[in-house]
């Protein structure tokens, strides 16, 4: 039977502490569950709503978190790259998969540049894109030679501050060959508002139902954030999942994707 892929971590690196702890536990659940685990998370976060907000740690300090992270646990790690020289920071001999990110993902330099690198390519959907036109940004990435290619739904902007998760794009991004996953945890963010609010910026109660259903849309696997505190955490605090809700979230789909892919 297929196996289900997880990409999951923290929002962003904070520190050591809280990067060990939750890698730890991701390895452990990735054995409970039998899923394959990539371990992810931003080293900066360049699209803050206020320059007052954390946005990373030092270079320097990331590359030893992700250091250490591969050294201990011999995982895959994915991060997000926003600007040209970070490719020549150093930290890109620790990350395994890069990432574009959603509200970059038509930016064709930092495409091109991501690219030539030729490792593997985690294409988030922007929020501002029909599914189809993804096909646009996987023709830049083949046309500088690089196909080795998954894709992240993260939800589609709709209304005043929703993020709304339509079945039919499951379908129609895994028509075009490539793995596909769900950024559940992005998908219940309420769009615009701070995630320190932890009331108003987000709706974990929709974190399950969600996931079941894009697992019975036959994607290849979840994108999750997990923190060993949430309301704590610097960022995307109302929407990252405490490690008992992230148990609860695979108590939930692992039957689901074992009944899809029997």
């Amino acid at each position: 039977m297929k196996k289900m892929t997880v990409i999951a971590g923290n929002c962003i690196l904070e520190n050591i502490e809280n990067s060990l702890e939750t890698a730890g536990f991701l390895c452990e659940q990735s054995k409970r569950f039998n899923f394959n685990l990539i371990y992810k998370s931003s080293f900066k976060k360049d699209n803050r709503s206020s320059c007052d907000f954390f946005c990373g740690p030092k270079i320097q300090e990331s590359i030893d978190i992700f250091k250490e992270i591969k050294e201990k646990f011999s995982l895959k790690i994915l991060s997000d790259f926003h600007n040209l020289y970070e490719f020549d920071s150093g930290i890109i001999n620790y990350i395994d998969v890069l990432q574009l990110p959603a509200y970059l993902c038509m930016q064709t330099e930092l495409t091109l540049k991501m690219a030539k690198i030729q490792k593997e390519i985690n294409i988030k959907k922007g929020q501002f894109l029909h599914p189809e036109d993804v096909k646009n940004i996987i023709n830049k990435f083949i046309w500088a030679g690089n196909n080795n290619i998954s894709i992240t739904e993260r939800g589609t902007c709709f209304g005043y501050r929703d993020l709304v998760v339509d079945p039919r794009s499951f379908y129609v991004l895994k028509s075009f060959g490539y793995p596909v996953f769900f950024d559940v945890g992005h998908s219940i963010r309420k769009y615009g508002i701070p995630s320190a609010n932890l009331k108003l910026g987000g709706e974990k109660q929709y974190v399950n139902i969600l996931s079941s259903s894009a697992i019975a849309c036959k994607i290849d696997g979840l994108f999750v954030e997990v923190h060993p505190n949430p309301p704590c955490a610097l960022c995307d605090a109302a929407t990252q999942l405490s490690f008992s809700e992230f148990e609860n979230l695979l108590e939930t789909v692992v039957p689901i994707w074992e009944a899809v892919y029997a």
